[in-house]
């Protein structure tokens, strides 16, 4: 490859575009919210006041054009299972259990068997969160989607219990990284530009897999680590990388201090920032680099297996994440 370094934005995901028209709704959003309305548009999941106490947990996402390489390699069980566990993912950062699930599954023709692998991946992975999938809406719609083509949404539904109480965040707390499968869900527009002309079959010495294998590895399901840590918030690493979702689960006045010498990064981010001529900023702004949960604990709590990746500090303005 020639010329300037790739960015997400020059793929066609623009981030902070998003991010603006975003700024721009969010009166018309807040506009529909009663007292019941706990957390609204910001955070990984909405919560809903429930008469009596507790809240519902809430959120929605789709698996983005990880489906395209899906599609080219002719497995979709995997895309199934990454809708549920990011899903699942989203709200337990709220510390909800997951209730139930619904999908919404778009096609131009309907081919059972893609359909099929699709339903067995997200059923396995609700059985995995103890969550039922109770519904969903499958449509075709030729002349919307090429024939091939498909779209798969996931919307969750979970429970905070009333009697879960975590203290509040201070400077001096550590933040715990938890290791991401590889890619999960996120980046897949820059990552398809970066492997164009790279066939799935073709192994690179450090991937030591075909590249297919390593683009559709499942989103890791952090449910079971959220359960047995004792944290104070946490950040699912998702769209917009390390930089963009830590400061979501940071109040205001504070920010992170991340050591990128704590934990491996996995070989394929390399490979991509090196292919892509990726600069720094916009591969920690893009992907999860190794970490698909960041937890914030107090230091005294922090159990001996744990990975430690940085700490909370006082911090306002923009940049609230240095990457050292």
């Amino acid at each position: 490859m020639t010329g300037e370094g790739l960015s997400y934005a020059a793929a066609g995901v623009d981030i902070e575009a998003y991010e603006r028209a975003l700024e721009r709704v969010k009166p018309l959003i807040a506009a529909t919210h009663g007292k019941e309305v706990a957390v609204g548009v910001g955070p990984f999941a909405g919560l809903y006041a429930l008469p009596g106490g507790g809240h519902l947990a809430a959120s929605a996402d789709g698996v983005g054009t990880k489906i395209k390489v899906a599609i080219a390699a002719g497995h979709h069980r995997g895309i199934g299972v990454d809708i549920v566990n990011h899903c699942v993912n989203d709200i337990a950062t709220a510390g909800a259990r997951p209730l139930f699930f619904l999908d919404y599954f778009a096609t131009g023709k309907l081919d059972p068997d893609v359909f099929a692998q699709l339903v067995e991946g997200m059923t396995s992975a609700c059985r995995d969160a103890s969550c039922a999938l109770l519904g969903g809406e499958t449509a075709e719609m030729p002349g919307v989607y090429a024939l091939g083509d498909y779209d798969l949404a996931g919307f969750i539904v979970g429970l905070v219990d009333p009697a879960v109480h975590r203290e509040p965040i201070k400077p001096g707390d550590v933040l715990v990284g938890l290791r991401s499968s590889g890619l999960h869900t996120n980046g897949y527009s820059l990552v398809r530009k970066v492997f164009e002309d790279v066939p799935l079959s073709h192994v690179f010495p450090d991937l030591r897999r075909p590249l297919g294998e390593e683009l559709l590895e499942p989103h890791s399901c952090y449910l079971a680590d959220l359960s047995r840590l004792p944290w104070k918030s946490a950040a699912h690493i998702t769209g917009g990388g390390i930089l963009g979702n830590l400061p979501r689960s940071l109040p205001d006045g504070l920010g992170a201090r991340i050591d990128r010498s704590a934990w491996k990064v996995p070989p394929i981010f390399d490979l991509i920032r090196q292919r892509g001529r990726v600069a720094d900023d916009e591969m920690f702004g893009t992907f999860n680099m190794g970490l698909g949960m960041v937890l914030v604990l107090d230091r005294n709590e922090v159990p001996k297996d744990a990975k430690v990746v940085g700490e909370v500090v006082e911090r306002t303005g923009p940049d609230r994440v240095d990457i050292s």
